[in-house]
């Protein structure tokens, strides 16, 4: 099972657990609550008909004196009264009067006049000056059925003369411990399903953290750039940050092995033939030989300078996981300045340019690499072309991103080299020359626009006719609006 799971699971079980022992413990203490607060109530009731008949008693007239009027009175009363949300339309209460043995001499209900009570809690105890109370079930077997009665004395002066008992049935009490439960299992109901959507955001957002932190240590192990994931909390930026640390130390050090290997190895044809040419220099030669071998030496020197300029460039691309600015690059005014910046190369071999892209197209990026990258791909334009041949750059825009092509006429590219052209210190021979570059400029293409989030493919084109005319590069950008 996930993490997150687990996590959800085991929060939603503590406060599940604690939610209903809470209820349980709540619901046991509701009924007992209601009939408290209904016991009182008919102690004072029970109390304050005990003084009011006492008269009655004494005189023998309770069966058919005012009493027995007024409750008839009160029985025959509808209060269609609403309590919150419950309607009560009937009166509750049952009143008998017990004399000092405990017979019934009254009975509001006509029920049990002449009957012993005596034995009955509510009377045995009143009789004898202390409190008497019962509850009582009509139907022994159903608990809704249960009635209870608090009697209180019927005093003259001292003595104790009679009892008044007041019955009041659970059932009348029971609509309001019902709505109570019903509200208690609604408020219940919202604690867990609040709960549940805390646990479940608390357990995504752990869990999201903890995915992102390992997809960047997988990205890490496989070689492939990433950025350290901006995690919650203190703990997980912590490991965070030792794994990017750890990260960077074994990048560095493999990449300056690699490098290191790369450049001895890239570097041995050209210093072999600077100390070739050294070496023959330092003989007596011709005037023509010597300045053939001087303008060695200097090509050479060149090679190495521009090999060690573009590695650095490429290494310090490579090296970076984010760009440092972001701002719209206006694509057209970038293609003239740098097709203006090539014109000798432009006029020695006799190419027309076509500066086609549109007035409004513009990227989103940093402004020195971008131009870096379409200067690269010019580069390579102009050297593949043949003489009296044409450059043409375009762009065109491709959902959220400008395509810039860069074409030109002349050789196609051989099948061999269609999946390597990307590879570092990977390059085909100029036509004009024969000579190798130094293999990173599309590389360091392909670095950029993958800083950029974007890409680049290099293949054949071919013209209406179908026949194949040239090479085009075709460099996608995010567009700036």
């Amino acid at each position: 099972m996930r993490l997150g799971l687990k996590l959800f699971f085991g929060y939603f079980l503590i406060v599940g657990i604690g939610v209903y022992f809470s209820l349980n413990i709540l619901g046991n203490e509701l009924k007992p609550a209601f009939r408290q607060s209904a016991e009182e109530t008919l102690i004072d009731t029970a109390n304050l008909l005990a003084v009011l008949v006492r008269d009655d008693v004494l005189n023998g007239s309770i069966a058919d004196g005012r009493f027995q009027t007024r409750l008839e009175e009160y029985a025959r009363r509808s209060p269609n009264a609403r309590v919150w949300d419950i309607v009560k339309t009937s009166l509750d209460h049952r009143v008998y009067i017990t004399d000092a043995r405990g017979i019934v001499i009254f009975d509001s209900f006509n029920l049990d006049l002449g009957r012993d009570f005596s034995r009955w809690n509510d009377v045995y105890r009143t009789l004898r000056g202390q409190y008497g109370a019962r509850t009582t079930r009509v139907d022994l077997n159903d608990e809704r059925t249960s009635v209870m009665y608090v009697a209180a004395p019927i005093r003259d002066g001292e003595r104790i003369i009679g009892a008044l008992t007041v019955g009041k049935p659970s059932s009348s009490v029971q609509p309001y411990i019902d709505r109570a439960e019903i509200k208690l299992r609604r408020i219940a109901a919202v604690l867990v399903v609040a709960s549940l959507a805390v646990g479940l955001a608390f357990s995504w957002s752990l869990a999201r953290s903890i995915n992102r932190l390992a997809a960047y240590a997988r990205a890490a192990a496989e070689g492939r750039r990433g950025i350290a994931p901006k995690t919650g909390g203190p703990e997980l930026r912590a490991l965070a940050e030792a794994v990017e640390t750890m990260r960077d130390r074994l990048e560095g050090r493999d990449y300056v092995e690699r490098y290191v290997h790369t450049l001895t190895h890239e570097m041995k044809s050209p210093l072999a033939a600077i100390a070739g040419a050294a070496e023959l220099l330092q003989g007596d030669l011709p005037a023509p030989q010597r300045e053939r071998f001087a303008a060695l030496v200097a090509g050479e020197a060149e090679r190495l300078r521009q090999l060690v300029e573009r590695l650095l460039a490429l290494a310090t691309v490579e090296q970076r996981r984010e760009l440092h600015e972001r701002r719209p690059v206006s694509l057209k005014p970038a293609v003239e300045e740098l097709l203006a910046s090539r014109a000798p190369a432009i006029a020695r071999k006799a190419l027309r340019t076509e500066n086609g892209v549109p007035d409004e197209a513009a990227v989103l990026g940093e402004p020195f690499l971008i131009v870096q990258a379409i200067g690269n791909l010019l580069d390579n334009a102009l050297d593949f072309t043949p003489p009296q041949g044409v450059v043409t750059v375009g762009a065109e825009r491709v959902g959220d991103a400008w395509r810039l092509a860069v074409s030109n006429t002349g050789a196609p590219i051989p099948d061999y080299a269609r999946e390597r052209l990307f590879e570092r210190f990977y390059s085909l021979p100029r036509p004009d020359t024969g000579r190798k570059s130094t293999g990173l400029g599309l590389a360091f293409v392909k670095e950029v626009a993958h800083l950029h989030g974007g890409t680049i493919s290099v293949d054949n084109w071919a013209g209406s006719d179908g026949a194949t005319v040239g090479v085009a590069a075709r460099l996608a950008l995010p567009a700036a609006s």
